[in-house]
């Protein structure tokens, strides 16, 4: 009789976990690491007693000294007489009944003892002193060291604040909680390396395959419209066309600037506000004549360690915006540089629509949108102040606007000289 075979288990999903931690044998015992915890308390416990063994033996030194003075007799026998041997008990001479030497000796004792507790105690403070002196001066040295490690990390923690991601901690010493610290700092700091610079790769392939395919269209529409035999419709589209293709070469313009404007700029060099200032006012000065948009303002030498086309970048939007956004008539824009208090201050002010004061935070954020004629989409990709606010923080300064009365806005960059 023939018998069924049994069936075999079906093959696991996931391979099995191993049994066994390559890595235990290699964690050292907890009990028997050198923590921090254990290394502070032998450190002030050994500290608590050597001071207190000092302490002790001075005690000790300066009450056998008192016991020495407090027991010396004030008098002695010499040629059959009694002589006071200090001032202690001058009234021992002349006592001639043994009640009363006794009694005047009992006196003359006291004193002496007492005389000596108060010597001990003046030279008890005195040591005190000093040792407090002492301990306080080798407690401070101590801690400084033991602390070492925390302002190597806060050094390096602002060194990469100046977008040097490359800087490392690399502590060395005993495996404690300081060192475990500075190694998750390392880690960390090697990811977010490596996050920059694949945000960096991605800018420059981002830079060449956003601007190719609209200088493709932006050519194709140009020779679209030289053609003489174009109709009035095609051309007209065309004109559409190119202008919204135009919008979107700023608005990818404007994007790529703002993220490489992000992180603080390293490479500094001498750079005058009002020379920016007046470059960037040359630049608009056409289009401020066309809408009528009178420039104008005094412009001191304010120079400042930062990226000149950053910079230029700064002065150029804000000016844009004012005359963009300008009334209709009698309308001007006043530019204004100067250095006070280690600060370089840009200001440009213009006439224009009433902006509520509320607004005026929200101006900067990206493609953001105000009720008023000021931030119309035919006007702007909606870029211009952001990317403004972004570089002056990449100079380590700020950007602020406040509503003008009467209309329009004044908008003042502070830069660190």
């Amino acid at each position: 009789m023939a018998t069924t075979p049994t069936p075999s288990p079906p093959p696991p999903t996931v391979p099995p976990k191993p049994s066994w931690d390559p890595h235990a044998g290699s964690r050292p015992n907890p009990l028997l690491r050198p923590t921090i915890r254990i290394r502070l308390t032998l450190l002030y416990g050994g500290m608590f007693l050597i001071a207190g063994v000092v302490l002790l033996t001075i005690i000790y030194l300066l009450a056998a000294q008192a016991l020495h003075v407090g027991n010396e007799l004030p008098f002695k026998l010499v040629g059959g007489s009694v002589q006071p041997t200090n001032n202690t008990c001058p009234e021992i001479i002349g006592q001639s009944s043994p009640d009363q030497f006794n009694a005047v000796l009992n006196t003359c004792m006291k004193e002496q003892r007492q005389l000596a507790l108060d010597g001990l105690l003046r030279r008890s403070l005195i040591a005190l002193l000093g040792l407090s002196v002492i301990a306080f001066a080798f407690g401070y040295a101590m801690a400084g060291r033991v602390l070492s490690p925390l302002g190597r990390i806060t050094r390096t923690a602002r060194q990469v604040a100046g977008s040097d991601l490359s800087r490392r901690i690399e502590l060395d010493g005993p495996d404690d909680e300081l060192k475990e610290l500075a190694d998750t700092f390392d880690e960390m700091l090697e990811r977010l390396d490596r996050a920059f610079t694949a945000q960096q790769r991605f800018v420059a392939n981002a830079s060449h395959e956003l601007r190719t395919p609209l200088a493709i269209n932006r050519t194709l529409l140009e020779v679209q419209l030289s053609d003489p035999q174009a109709s009035p419709e095609l051309v007209q589209l065309g004109k559409t066309l190119l202008a919204t293709n135009e919008r979107s070469e700023q608005l990818v313009e404007g994007l790529l600037l703002l993220a490489r404007s992000d992180n603080e700029i390293v490479d500094r060099k001498p750079v005058d506000l009002a020379e920016v200032a007046s470059q960037a006012m040359e630049q608009v000065r056409a289009e401020a004549e066309d809408k009528g948009v009178e420039l104008r303002g005094q412009r001191a030498p304010a120079v400042v360690q930062g990226n000149g086309v950053l910079l230029e970048r700064i002065a150029l939007n804000l000016v844009q915006n004012a005359v963009r956004y300008n009334v209709a008539e009698d309308g001007w824009v006043e530019v204004t540089t100067e250095s006070r208090q280690g600060q370089a201050v840009l200001v440009v002010a213009n006439t224009g629509p009433v902006v509520p004061a509320y607004e005026m935070d929200n101006i900067f954020e990206p493609f953001r949108r105000l009720r008023t004629e000021r931030t119309g989409s035919d006007k702007g990709v909606g870029l211009g102040l952001s990317i403004a606010r972004s570089v002056a923080r990449a100079h380590g300064g700020r950007i602020a606007a406040e509503p003008r009365e009467g209309g329009g806005l004044v908008m003042r960059v502070v830069l660190p000289v």
